[in-house]
């Protein structure tokens, strides 16, 4: 065998060459048969292996991401020609980039149990230009085969959204391959960000303003029914929003303050709300009120959704981010981008959105999720009646 600084005389073409001290990383690591096939390829950076594939014919071999950037690796080739066989071994180093970017923040956080409409939302931190490029290098794995897609909201954001909703108790990993992915010019990733979660029961409440109830549907049986008082709807900003809500994020108590009012204005307010779920960024909460007088029979609040303590409490403690909140009955629609209204848009807009304009196709994670251990009991359920109603599509 030759050595590392000695390659060897070879059929055979490796992309970065051998030697070099500036590589391109963006089009990962190349090797090429000239004749023959390739019986052995192993590439290797700080000791650990390189993943990639041969194609069908085993005349190529392809690193399955691109290359780190300011790094070394290492790469030994076995090739069979008429009988024979040879060996090609050596080294290159890629090039050092003038700035760099990485992940600033994913959601959901590492290891969180989330609902079956939950999104998967990725902030770099710089501006990508070569959206496309970064978008070939986000993975999401799933232990059931799930169809799904980015779509860019920002230069620094993007979203993954599922065709339809996840299905239920299931594992998921993403993954962000960005180490020599170039965002852009002269602007590289430099590290990897993994981040798995897990998809729990699915959860999906209706909420009717005009008949003033909600109705919670867990895996296909109703579990809870409430009474609740919508949007007053004498303003705009009074209307509670139609449209597929996703649960945000839940505090007990949440302070709630009139926007653009000031204390002794019409309309100003500023009290301390229990058992208070967010479900869109125009402040619209499912939280506890007193007002049990009008829930059920009308439309009081502020835009928020109603309940009665108890149940407000219970639905409080039942909810995981991502879960799909289905309200109808007002004339003010949801905005896509307004909070996780991400469903609002149909798959056919959603594709708009992406750098490929394309799907990204089922990817999966090798074993199955047992059951996840969320607490679903309810302290009031309800025997399922014939129009459970379930999923978001």
């Amino acid at each position: 065998m030759a050595g590392d600084d000695q390659p060897e005389t070879a059929d055979v073409t490796i992309s970065p060459p051998l030697n070099s001290t500036e590589a391109d990383t963006r089009q990962g690591l190349v090797v090429r048969a000239g004749s023959g096939t390739l019986t052995g390829v192993t590439a290797y950076l700080d000791g650990a292996p390189v993943p990639g594939r041969f194609d069908g014919t085993r005349s190529t071999w392809r690193s399955d991401w691109a290359l780190a950037p300011d790094r070394e690796y290492i790469v030994n080739v076995t090739t069979a020609a008429d009988g024979t066989t040879a060996t090609t071994s050596g080294r290159f180093r890629t090039l050092t980039p003038a700035r760099t970017f990485q992940v600033e923040s994913v959601i959901p956080a590492p290891g969180e149990t989330v609902g079956v409409g939950m999104p998967v939302i990725v902030d770099f931190t710089a501006p990508v230009e070569d959206k496309a490029a970064v978008e070939q290098a986000l993975e999401v794995r799933s232990t059931r085969p799930v169809e799904g897609a980015w779509h860019w909201v920002s230069d620094t954001q993007v979203v993954y959204r599922p065709r339809r909703e996840w299905p239920a108790h299931q594992r998921v990993s993403f993954t962000a391959h960005l180490s020599g992915v170039r965002a852009a010019k002269g602007v590289y990733g430099t590290a990897d960000r993994t981040v798995p979660f897990a998809v729990g029961r699915e959860q999906v409440s209706h909420i009717d303003a005009e008949t003033h109830q909600m109705r919670v549907v867990r895996d296909g049986e109703v579990v809870q029914r409430m009474a609740i008082s919508a949007g007053m709807a004498t303003t705009e900003e009074y209307t509670t929003t139609s449209g597929i809500h996703l649960t945000m994020d839940k505090a007990d108590p949440v302070r709630m303050v009139s926007p653009g009012r000031k204390k002794g204005e019409p309309g100003f307010y500023d009290v301390m709300i229990d058992h208070a779920v967010r479900i869109s960024n125009s402040g619209e909460y499912v939280h506890a009120k007193n007002n049990v007088w009008a829930q059920g029979r009308q439309n009081v609040s502020h835009g928020c959704v109603n309940a009665r303590p108890d149940q407000a409490a219970w639905f409080f403690g039942s909810s995981l981010r991502g879960d799909p909140v289905v309200i109808s009955g007002t004339d003010r629609e949801l905005e896509w981008n307004n909070g996780w209204g991400y469903w609002q848009r149909s798959w056919e807009e959603w594709l708009k959105g992406s750098a490929l304009h394309a799907a990204m196709p089922p990817r999966l994670l090798p074993t199955a999720l047992p059951t996840p251990a969320v607490d679903d009991r309810s302290t009031n359920p309800v025997k399922p009646d014939d129009s459970p109603s379930g999923g978001i599509r």
